[in-house]
């Protein structure tokens, strides 16, 4: 298992990724209405607003997260589902937590599926996030202090 910083250059992989752990068949044109393309990822990256770290197994990528330093949220959090459960999504959080509270975030934050029930939502109660509100998306936030 190997840890890294996201380049310029892992786009189409981690699209790849955030495809394959969207849970259903139309996660590429979904981001794509969002605004979420090869081109913003490298815009967002490039601008220093958002960072990431990836996780590398036999030279492939299985998992990958973002932060934005401008707001402080936990951008996108995405691991293959065959290497669930061995540590590469805790690593990934903690990587992107201490960076967002070195950049002077005493909060962090993120949004997930709405649904109490879903696998994301356990994930994250289990790293110590906390609800926050429910509007359309969960909300969920954890302070500094937190974070390890």
């Amino acid at each position: 298992m190997k840890f890294r910083d996201i380049q310029i250059s892992d786009i189409p992989e981690i699209f790849q990724v955030r495809v394959a752990t969207w849970h259903n068949e139309h996660g590429q044109e979904e981001m794509k209405s969002r605004g979420i393309t090869h081109d913003s990822v490298k815009e967002i990256l490039e601008s220093g607003s958002h960072r990431g770290w990836l996780c590398e197994m036999d030279e492939n990528i299985v998992g990958f997260a973002m932060g934005d330093r401008k707001n402080g949220e936990i951008w996108v959090v995405a691991v293959l589902k065959e290497y669930e459960g061995k540590g590469i999504g805790r690593k990934l959080m903690n990587l992107v937590e201490n960076w967002l509270c070195n950049e002077g975030w005493s909060e962090i934050w993120l949004t997930t599926d709405p649904d109490e029930t879903t696998r994301a939502t356990g994930f994250y109660r289990h790293l110590g996030w906390q609800d926050w509100k429910v509007e359309g998306a969960r909300y969920m936030r954890k302070t500094k202090s937190q974070t390890t």
